[in-house]
């Protein structure tokens, strides 16, 4: 499992339109979104430079 720190999630429709993202990257399974702890953790091959980008794509950023 690979757990990333999420900036500017606000709210259930935030931690959704991430989930969303993780989900449409090849290679990516088993996505959970905590809005209360501002982490999506998920399994799975795909490059993280990838991961990065499709939560950037969906208006949020990375911490780290």
């Amino acid at each position: 499992m690979t757990t990333l720190q999420i900036k500017g999630m606000k709210c259930g429709h935030c931690s959704g339109s991430v989930k969303k993202a993780l989900e449409q990257l090849e290679g990516i399974t088993d996505v959970e979104v905590d809005l209360e702890q501002s982490t999506a953790t998920f399994n799975g091959s795909a490059d993280i430079d990838q991961v990065k980008a499709a939560i950037e794509a969906a208006g949020f950023s990375v911490a780290g």
